[in-house]
């Protein structure tokens, strides 16, 4: 049996934003553009409009509607932080996390500054609390780097960045205040290599600052291409994370009227 490329990091996606921009080179082979784009026309998919941005409300108060705790991936084939997101929807989606707090919830952006802008008000105290994770999203030294001194400057109960797609070299990169790291190349009929070096020098420099380490994959021209393991062995480590009580239903209910009330 084929080994499969990536473990998944999360077990649950929520999409209240879909469609995304391409921002940096990091972008160039997106997946997510190209699975999108395949069902331009079809009347009722999510993505008949292609990639286009589109808020999508009525997902808004899936979280709690979930009775089980889970670990959720928010946005997963978009971007919460783009910049025609308006910020009062960034807040429904904060205040709906901030209810749902049985769930830990894990967003990731190439928007680090807006991201920062956004969260450093009003809505800082929400994303400090514990359950929500803010990570960047690192390809390379120009676009990506950058990324994570924003990060660090953002209020956020936990961070982490994903070198993903890993694309050239990093050299030394400073890991302070960062609490995860995942590193993976990219999949694709056109997606370019990466250089086993690149990922030994980010393992090494994670074990040295005791940050986990979470090796998702080689990539290639498919998912399961490379593999998942590094030097022989999986790598899949990751932040210790409390374990979340899920509250009674007739609380479940009053958050999710709470919300149903304001929107």
């Amino acid at each position: 049996m084929r080994e499969r490329t990536e473990r998944a990091w999360t077990d649950a996606k929520w999409s209240p934003v879909q469609g995304c921009k391409a921002t940096s080179p990091g972008c160039e082979h997106c997946w997510a553009a190209a699975f999108a784009h395949r069902w331009i026309g079809v009347e009722g998919h999510a993505y008949e409009r292609g990639f286009a941005l589109r808020l999508a409300p009525e997902r808004l108060l899936e979280p709690l509607k979930w009775s089980r705790s889970k670990t959720i991936e928010v946005a997963w084939m978009s971007d919460l932080f783009q910049e025609r997101v308006k910020p009062e929807f960034v807040a429904q989606v904060f205040q709906v996390m901030t209810l749902a707090d049985w769930h830990h919830f894990r967003i990731l952006t190439k928007r680090a500054s807006r991201m920062r802008e956004l969260l450093s008000g009003k809505l800082a105290r929400a994303a400090s609390r514990p359950h929500i994770g803010l990570g960047v999203s690192v390809e390379d030294r120009e676009h990506g780097l950058p990324r994570i001194d924003e990060l660090r400057r953002t209020p956020a109960g936990l961070r982490f960045v994903a070198f993903e797609p890993l694309l050239e070299d990093l050299g030394r990169v400073d890991l302070r205040g960062i609490d995860w790291v995942l590193v993976a190349g990219e999949s694709g009929p056109h997606a370019r290599p990466m250089q086993k070096e690149w990922v030994l020098s980010l393992r090494d420099q994670c074990a040295t600052a005791n940050v986990p380490f979470y090796f998702k994959g080689w990539g290639g021209p498919t998912r399961d291409a490379g593999g998942r393991k590094l030097e022989r062995r999986t790598h899949e480590a990751v932040p210790k994370a409390a374990k979340l009580d899920v509250p009674p239903r007739a609380e479940r209910r009053k958050r999710l009227q709470e919300v149903s009330n304001t929107r």
